[in-house]
């Protein structure tokens, strides 16, 4: 199978799987408390992910798991939990629709903090027609729903806390399966919302005879389709297209996650919904032509320092280097 099918098909289950979740979060919210719910997702999925990779977790080194613990509470508890707390009192579309600043969260952290190059003015400029999209779908879908402040605030944190995330896992990937390190992720995420679920009382309020058939086949949705699959996948992409791309799957989701609320929980959908929807997709693919007129994430930003070997080509030949190495050692020489 080719690299660029492999490719396609994470693409395909993190816009579409990631897009559905959200309306699954809903339906398991109707009798299971929200961190509890994110931590039988998380642990779930993470637990399949680890025992799929049995052996590379005995020679996993401690900074992996240091890494993969601080991803996974970004991940997980400062989005996925904060999320569907916040989902108790927001539709599943709204939500969807407010984590869709996750990139432009993700173009400022790689601004204020690069790596190797800062995004370029060509990759933000193909992100504002999905913000103008996502903008047009909130605006009808707010006009229908009594939202809060309070909400909104912790939905734009859980979108901060994500892009967080991506960049620190990306900076930080090295040679282990993408499969381990998502496992490793979501075991460790899953772990602390387990804490922070009987922390705050939820399993004094939670029985499981309580919980609906609905809401149970919801946490094995999330469990396996959204956290083995979809995380899976987007782990996978991290390693192997840039961040913003990745990142253009939030774009998609609100499309989905307003589409399946309208199908099935009969929101309403207007033509300015669909012309938002055709914004969305016309970012993505405008965002795809940016990134690949853009150089490599390898090239070194020309922004920034770059130091100039000090040393004498292998091969005797003067040149600049050599220049700068006799200037050097002239000026030692001086010193002592």
């Amino acid at each position: 199978m080719s690299k660029r099918v492999l490719i396609l098909g994470a693409f395909a289950a993190i816009y579409l799987l990631w897009g559905s979740t959200y309306f699954a979060i809903a339906l398991g919210l109707k009798s299971i408390p929200p961190f509890l719910l994110m931590a039988l997702r998380s642990l779930g999925g993470g637990l399949i992910l680890v025992a799929l990779n049995g052996r590379g977790v005995m020679h996993t080194s401690l900074s992996s798991w240091v890494n993969a613990a601080t991803c996974g509470v970004l991940f997980f508890v400062g989005c996925h939990g904060v999320l569907a707390y916040a989902q108790q009192s927001v539709p599943s579309g709204i939500a969807a629709i407010l984590l869709a600043t996750i990139p432009f969260w993700i173009l400022l952290i790689d601004f204020l903090f690069p790596q190797t190059r800062r995004p370029k003015a060509m990759t933000l400029a193909a992100l504002l027609p999905g913000l103008a999209g996502v903008a047009i779908v909130a605006w009808q879908s707010a006009g229908h729903s009594n939202v809060s402040v309070l909400p909104i605030i912790l939905l734009l944190g859980a979108s901060l806390s994500w892009a967080a995330g991506t960049v620190l896992s990306r900076r930080t990937s090295n040679h282990e399966s993408s499969t381990l390190s998502a496992g490793m992720q979501l075991s460790i995420g899953g772990a602390v919302l387990f804490a922070v679920s009987l922390t705050s009382g939820e399993f004094g309020e939670f029985s499981l005879h309580n919980a609906s058939p609905v809401s149970l086949a919801a946490v094995a949705y999330l469990a396996i389709a959204g956290s083995v699959i979809g995380f899976a996948a987007f782990r996978w992409l991290l390693g192997n297209v840039s961040t913003s791309m990745v990142s253009t799957y939030i774009f998609v989701n609100p499309i989905i996650a307003v589409l399946l609320g309208t199908l099935v929980l009969g929101e309403p959908f207007s033509a300015s919904m669909l012309f938002g929807g055709l914004l969305v997709i016309a970012s993505v693919i405008a965002t795809w032509r940016a990134e690949q007129a853009t150089p490599s994430s390898t090239e070194p930003d020309r922004s920034l320092p770059v130091p100039r070997p000090l040393l004498r080509p292998a091969d005797g030949r003067r040149g600049r280097v050599a220049d700068t190495h006799d200037c050097v050692s002239r000026r030692f020489s001086r010193l002592t």
